[in-house]
Order: C-alpha cells, then structure tokens, then sequence
C-alpha cells in the first residue's frame, strides 16, 4: 500500500502495534466494498450557462406571498416580487402556480437559521407584508465551491 491509498477501518484495526495488543476481525469479502464508502451518494452537479455550478438539495426558502384570488394575486406575486428583488438583489425569487394558488419564494437556504437571518432583515425592509412571510422547507439550489469538469 503506497503513502496515497488510505487504510479502510479494517485494515487499520487489524494492524498490529507492538504494546497494544492485537485485534483481528474477519469480514466477507461483499462487505470490503461497502465499508468506507460515503452513505449518500454524490449530489449532481447543474450548470446552466452562464451561471454559477449548483447542487439541489433540501433546504429552506421563505414564502413571501401565498395567496389565489383569480383577479389579484398573480399581480400581487409580481409585484411583491420586483419590491424583494430591488432590495435584496443577491437572493434568488421564484413564483410558482400551483392552482389555485400564487406563491413568492425567496432564496435558498441549507439550514432554518440562514433563513431565519434574513426572513428578521426582510421583515424590517418591509414591514408591510413581513407578517405574513414564512420559512418553507423546499428544494433549494446551493453554488458549487469548485469548478465543474
């Protein structure tokens, strides 16, 4: 085994070091390939043009605006929406219709606490509907560090 492999558990507890006793365990050779290897399988990668590479994931984002009368809502949605936007550009809006409701959602947040910081700084901007914005769980898009290949 060269300095770059790493020692799977097994391995390592079945060497032995002078002065500390011995331990010798026995494995099936279908458990060798499972032992070590993440539980959670990796998260794809999306890159839509000329933006930054994300993963989805679930995670949180606040509802701004939920409501379904047929004369207002969309418009109040829209509305709502280019206020947020003036005001928090960073965050990403999203306005979903799922009949026979419109909805406003804001950002993508992996924990609560993220989004409850900013749901406390979005409620001073506007205090006028702050009330009724709430955290959702919901599937969230989170930028990768690294470069994509």
């Amino acid at each position: 085994m060269n300095a770059q492999e790493t020692k799977s558990i097994i391995d390592e507890l079945n060497t032995y070091y002078p002065g500390k006793g011995r331990v010798t365990i026995f494995e099936d050779e279908a458990i060798k390939g499972i032992v070590g290897r993440p539980i959670t399988p990796k998260l794809p990668v999306y890159a839509d043009p000329g933006t930054v590479p994300y993963v989805k994931m679930r995670g949180y984002k606040i509802q701004a605006f939920a409501g379904n009368d047929q004369r207002t809502s969309k418009n109040e949605a829209y509305r709502k929406q280019a206020l947020i936007n003036q005001a928090f550009p960073e965050l990403e809006t999203v306005i979903i219709f799922e009949s026979p409701f419109w909805r406003l959602r804001v950002g993508n947040f992996r924990t609560r606490e993220e989004a409850e910081e900013v749901l406390n700084e979005m409620r001073k901007v506007f205090p006028s509907f702050g009330k009724e914005m709430y955290i959702v769980p919901d599937e969230v898009k989170i930028p990768v560090d690294q470069p994509v290949n």
